[in-house]
């Protein structure tokens, strides 16, 4: 099942984003490779598009519980980069 998983990066953590951005990448890296990774990136502040608010992932996982397991083994939230994490179930309806 496909689970979104938006992130709300903590106020002043772009350089904790980005010591940690190597080993978040290769976790998203493994997902792509199992071919369970839909889409993901991060979201660039209006005023600055070289530091971010947070991130989004859609990704298969086999429950919420995995997800959940799988979002708080991120780097970034062991670098404190995340503030909070919201996880639900996710439909794709377009591009078919």
């Amino acid at each position: 099942m496909l689970f979104m998983l938006m992130a709300t990066d903590a106020d002043n953590t772009h350089e904790a984003r980005m010591a940690a951005r190597p080993k978040h990448l290769a976790r998203l890296q493994a997902l792509a490779d199992q071919g369970r990774l839909v889409i993901a990136g991060p979201n660039p502040l209006p005023e600055d598009p070289t530091h971010f608010s947070g991130s989004l992932v859609i990704a298969d996982f086999d429950s919420l519980d995995e997800a959940e397991a799988w979002a708080q083994q991120d780097p970034y939230v062991d670098a404190g980069v995340y503030e909070e994490i919201l996880i639900r179930p996710f439909k794709k309806v377009l591009p078919a």
